[in-house]
């Protein structure tokens, strides 16, 4: 291992250093940034999330415990950029549009995708092209929120994609989970709720087999809110609530849903003006790193 792979202030802060490129021929997993922040309904900043988190990456991809194997040695990973950036009135249909038509790319392309928000309006586009590639999908939602109010009067914005996507037939809510939940939203789609207080009275492994037992053998796409973190591990977010789960208690989630049919993941909501001393985009970059490791666990070379 060369010394200066640990020189996290120099050189180009792609993903993990990875290969910039939007040519995803052979690729496994491609890395897209979603530099979007246009639906939040409290602070804003979240556009600035991508970069902060691909530079906590460089800190985060040189130490990959407890993984025993290196990820990048095995599959082929690349960071494709930014898209869905746009200005004016049509910026959230432009972003949309953008990243269904940028997500169905690389899922034809037979790579999974990872995606850096942003702010949670977001996957709306990038939860049909899955569907599209997968069919009906279950939801594997971390948030301290539900984001479950209806956006069909026009206002899609941060809180409405969960109930959106379910009621349009992307997702089966029955068979998807909304985990560790500290506030009151409806829930017109029936999504099955752990909220915080039950979830962390649970052991890891009961919580682990409680969401497997649920969403089972479908085809998951897991949306995580950084919020759903307790704000005293990280502060530099939109709209915190005090409450969650810490690190290691995530960490140690992930890693215990290895053997679930991961096809994408999403990360958001990281808003790096509030953060203190870059603990929100370092653990967002180091959760990064467990959703890759889900995503590659089915991906044979």
């Amino acid at each position: 291992m060369e010394k200066k792979q640990f020189l996290a202030y120099s050189g180009l802060p792609t993903f993990w250093r990875t290969p910039q490129t939007r040519d995803v021929t052979n690729v496994d997993i491609a890395v897209m940034g979603v530099p979007f922040d246009v639906g939040v309904s409290n602070r804003p900043g979240a556009r600035f999330g991508p970069r902060s988190i691909r530079q906590m990456s460089l800190h985060a991809g040189n130490f990959l415990y407890p993984y025993k194997y290196d990820v990048k040695e095995k599959l082929n990973i690349i960071d494709y950029g930014d898209v869905g950036a746009n200005i004016g009135e049509n910026s959230t249909k432009l972003m949309i549009d953008e990243t269904y038509s940028h997500a169905s790319k690389i899922f034809k392309s037979g790579a999974k995708l990872l995606t850096l928000g942003g702010d949670h309006t977001i996957p709306y586009g990038l939860v049909r092209a899955a569907y599209e590639k997968h069919g009906k999908i279950a939801l594997l939602h971390f948030d301290s929120h539900q984001d479950s109010l209806s956006g069909n009067d026009g206002e899609i914005f941060h809180g409405t994609f969960a109930n959106d996507i379910a009621e349009i037939g992307y997702v089966d809510a029955l068979r998807s989970v909304q985990v560790f939940i500290r506030t009151n939203m409806p829930n017109d789609q029936n999504y099955n709720i752990v909220d915080a207080n039950e979830a962390l009275e649970m052991s890891t492994e009961e919580l682990a087999q409680k969401i497997k037992s649920i969403i089972g053998n479908m085809p998951v796409y897991i949306t995580f809110d950084i919020d759903s973190l307790d704000p005293s591990v990280a502060p530099g977010t939109g709209t915190p609530v005090v409450g969650g789960p810490d690190t290691y208690n995530i960490r140690r989630l992930l890693q215990e849903l290895a053997g679930l049919n991961v096809v994408a993941a999403d990360l958001v909501e990281v808003s790096p003006m509030y953060d203190a001393g870059e603990v929100t985009s370092l653990a967002a970059a180091t959760i990064a790193t467990d959703l890759i490791y889900l995503l590659a666990q089915n991906i044979k070379r």
